[in-house]
């Protein structure tokens, strides 16, 4: 049985940096045990969960495991721990070759050799090992009984059409919850399937866009669930969630710092970068201050006059990296692999140190390799442990709690019953 009142977690896309999510999670779930003791290692704290993006196959990891919370975010932080960049896309010399370099010829070439219609690459990178390590890591037959017993309420992934330029929500969740629509967005119910994950996590130009069938208008091919993402924040409110962890990729709690001007014109590397963090990010940081706004004027409001309003006001947590992940990512460009690096050379990414930092920021998403994401972890764990009290105080925590014991000791990254054998 999930927990009441019925909490939503909000997961963002932001491709490797999703690496932070889990050590948010990581330091809540041992925040948890601390206060409410063994028990906890097992029911999740999430009735709700919305991903998008990585944020989704984080999301429906979790989900598919909603029995096993702890066991389930160690599980993911091994992933995230030892990744390679070679887990989600190829990166050897023949796969770089085969899509990176001949999309780049293209854009450069294309009015050449547009005649051969063999030439016509999908994307900047070929995803095919995401597929490999999907089936591996969320175990989505464990879905329709998770919800059956209780253990989740609902799992949420989004998508965004390419075929009718509409933004789809798909989700399954226990009986009740009725579609909804709004301008330029839909949901539909579906039975959540590899196909939703890899077209959410489809990142515009970089990742080829996947079919989805069988859902009548919202049929097609979908790129990433980012793209067109006007209201994160309402899936989860339309599934039920009385209350919303949220998580975000960079930004929101960034310290602005003090950044040198770039000198000349940008590169490719830099717009690319810039429009990436437009997708990723800022739809969330205005989500969050739309809700902020709302919740203002309903506590202005007399208590009779709020009945008649079917706004209510929501109580939420955001949790966000506290340093500028392009930064993390720029000393950390030396861990993608040699084929990768020459690639997004060609774009303005690495070379001078001048390059390093302009590109960066695009590189922060392609960064599955392990230096990076361990470093996104420990601060993802980091943040959480520093806003303790919010924490605790946010899940309410201190009135549930178990007397205080000795530290109970850390599960292994595959504890027993939930092995998984890594590709």
């Amino acid at each position: 049985m999930y927990e009441s009142p019925l909490t939503g977690l909000v997961l963002s896309g932001g491709g490797a940096r999703a690496a932070y999510q889990v050590g948010v999670l990581r330091a809540i779930a041992r925040l948890r045990r601390e206060r409410l003791g063994p028990r906890s290692r097992l029911r999740s704290p999430f009735g709700v969960i919305v991903g998008t993006s990585a944020g989704a196959i984080n999301a429906a990891a979790l989900a598919c495991h909603a029995d096993r919370f702890e066991a389930s975010v160690e599980v993911l932080a091994k992933v995230w721990q030892e990744f390679t960049a070679d887990r989600v896309y190829r990166a050897d010399s023949l796969g770089v070759i085969r899509s990176g370099a001949q999309w780049l010829t293209m854009l450069s070439l294309g009015w050449l050799i547009a005649r051969w219609r063999r030439a016509r690459p999908k994307s900047l990178l070929d995803n095919a090992p995401l597929a490999e390590l999907l089936r591996h890591m969320v175990p989505l037959d464990r879905l329709s009984m998770m919800i059956e017993q209780r253990q989740l309420h609902a799992l949420a992934v989004t998508a965004s059409s390419y075929s009718t330029g509409v933004h789809v929500t798909f989700y399954t969740a226990a009986g009740g919850v009725e579609p909804w629509s709004r301008s330029q967005r839909i949901s539909v119910p579906a039975r959540i399937g590899y196909e939703h994950l890899l077209a959410s996590s489809a990142i515009p130009f970089v990742f080829p866009a996947a079919q989805i069938e069988g859902h009548g208008d919202a049929t097609g091919w979908f790129g990433d669930g980012s793209m067109r993402q006007t209201a994160p924040l309402s899936p989860a409110i339309h599934l039920g969630a009385q209350r919303l962890l949220i998580i975000g990729a960079g930004r929101m709690h960034e310290p602005p710092g003090r950044q040198a001007p770039a000198q000349g014109y940008p590169s490719l590397a830099q717009i690319a970068g810039h429009a990436m963090a437009n997708i990723f990010l800022d739809a969330l940081a205005v989500d969050i201050e739309r809700m902020q706004r709302i919740n203002r004027t309903l506590a202005l409001l007399p208590d009779t006059v709020r009945q008649d309003t079917p706004l209510r006001p929501l109580e939420s947590l955001v949790i966000a990296p506290s340093q500028r992940l392009d930064d993390v990512a720029a000393r950390h460009l030396g861990s993608l692999p040699a084929p990768v690096r020459t690639l997004l050379r060609g774009v303005g990414v690495g070379g001078s140190k001048n390059d390093a930092r302009g590109g960066a920021a695009l590189a922060s998403y392609l960064l599955f390799e392990a230096p990076y994401t361990r470093e996104l972890l420990a601060l993802g764990e980091a943040d959480t442990m520093a806003r303790r009290d919010e924490v605790i105080q946010f899940f309410d925590w201190d009135r549930f709690a178990a007397p205080r014991r000795s530290e109970p000791a850390p599960l292994a990254a595959s504890p027993q019953g939930l092995d998984v054998e890594l590709p």
